[in-house]
């Protein structure tokens, strides 16, 4: 029977749900790893936890900032806000950049051979 969805449409959604919401990527992300087994889709499951993970941190950390700010008088016109301004404005430009990349990566990568310690392996995979 013919599976509805490729591995590489598997994997390119991993990656937008990573990007979207850290709850699309727990169901999407923990349910690939439940119930594939594809080592290559999950490695791109495993991936995609560590740049969601990083990029949530990052978030959690600007808001603390952010919020600790907000206790102090004249906080949005300081420059600890544009410095808060800034800093989050870049790391969401990267998030993006990031994303679209490892996506594209996932998504082109042709993954019917493999090379093991030397050895070129044919898989058949789609």
């Amino acid at each position: 029977m013919k599976e509805g969805w490729s591995q590489r449409w598997k994997k390119l959604l991993v990656w937008v749900c990573g990007y979207s919401s850290i709850v699309a990527f727990v169901i999407v992300g923990g349910y690939f790893v439940v119930k594939t087994d594809d080592k290559e889709l999950k490695n791109t499951v495993k991936s995609a936890f560590i740049v969601t993970l990083i990029f949530t941190a990052l978030s959690m950390l600007f808001s603390l900032y952010n919020h600790i700010g907000n206790l102090v008088d004249g906080y949005y016109v300081s420059s600890a806000y544009q410095v808060y301004d800034v800093m989050s404005t870049l790391v969401n430009i990267a998030k993006i950049i990031v994303y679209v990349v490892m996506a594209a990566i996932a998504f082109f990568k042709d993954g019917r051979s493999t090379v093991v310690a030397g050895e070129t392996k044919q898989t058949d995979e789609q």
